[in-house]
């Protein structure tokens, strides 16, 4: 069994932020990314994309508890829907 390392203040604050800037409630996705760790996908309401690297899934877990009008998810209808994905982002991805 994983030991759960607590989300760290700058973590907490990144989603805070995020939350604060795309409106509530947002939601999060924590997608287990091998030894890398964990990403904790945001998608705000106004549906910005957003993420935030934590060292395991179950810490991914302990921010998206801590995080106020940040609701778990996953990459079910609803939330792919809620997505918006901009011309920048397009961009960024495709590493322009």
């Amino acid at each position: 069994m994983e030991e759960t390392v607590s989300p760290t203040g700058a973590q907490l604050g990144a989603a805070r932020k995020f939350v604060k800037a795309h409106g509530k409630p947002s939601r999060a996705v924590v997608e287990n990314i091998g030894r890398a760790g964990a990403r904790v996908v945001l998608v705000g309401a106004d549906g910005a994309l957003g993420d935030v690297v934590v060292p395991s899934v179950a810490t991914g877990e302990a921010l998206v508890e801590a995080v106020e009008d940040l609701e778990p998810a996953e990459w079910d209808a609803e939330t792919v829907k809620q997505v918006k994905i901009g011309p920048e982002h397009r961009r960024k991805m495709a590493g322009r």
